[in-house]
């Protein structure tokens, strides 16, 4: 049976899939600006801009009005660990920047930056799926996952999400073919 949180697991099989991609653009110190710039577009677009909105706007509300707190604990963990890695992303961009601008050891940031995210991500859905998301599925009433998933397809399906998953997705798979396979 398809629930919210499988829903949200399966959103993290693609961000898994992104994460192996820095770790092996890491690995050889890739230098390539256009695929560094396509990972941070990845990571803003459907990592934070599709994924996390779905928690955040979503998910986390209804947890916090079945008695989770906000101020601690694992919704409070997560919030925090999305401004985390929020933070890394952003100090990828800067560094990619100033590598366009001609500094080349910037990259050495870049690469701090990336391999920080990766860590933190690596952690942060580890701890979704087997503790907060566990956590949600006896909490939450068979009403209430029926309900998040349709407000989950209502934001796949609207205006260009439908058209940019399709394109993230790609371009997941068209990076992983070229520093994965």
């Amino acid at each position: 049976m398809e629930t919210a949180t499988k829903n949200l697991e399966n959103d993290h099989g693609y961000i898994l899939r992104l994460i192996d991609v820095m770790e092996k653009m890491v690995l050889i110190m890739a230098t390539k600006i256009s695929h560094l710039e396509m990972v941070v577009c990845l990571i803003r677009d459907y990592a934070d801009g599709f994924h996390h909105a779905k928690e955040e706007h979503l998910l986390f509300p209804v947890l916090v009005k079945k008695g989770f707190s906000i101020e601690q604990g694992p919704v409070s963990v997560m919030l925090h660990e999305h401004a985390a890695g929020r933070t890394f992303v952003k100090g990828m961009n800067e560094e990619i920047e100033k590598i366009k601008q001609g500094d080349v050891s910037s990259f050495t940031l870049l690469y701090e930056n990336m391999q920080g995210y990766i860590d933190l991500l690596r952690a942060h859905i580890g701890k979704e799926n087997n503790v907060l998301f566990r956590m949600a599925d006896k909490a939450l009433s068979a009403e209430e996952q029926d309900g998040l998933l349709k407000a989950f397809a209502a934001i796949e399906k609207s205006g260009n999400n439908i058209d940019q998953l399709k394109r993230d997705i790609s371009e997941i798979e068209g990076l992983e073919a070229f520093y994965v396979s």
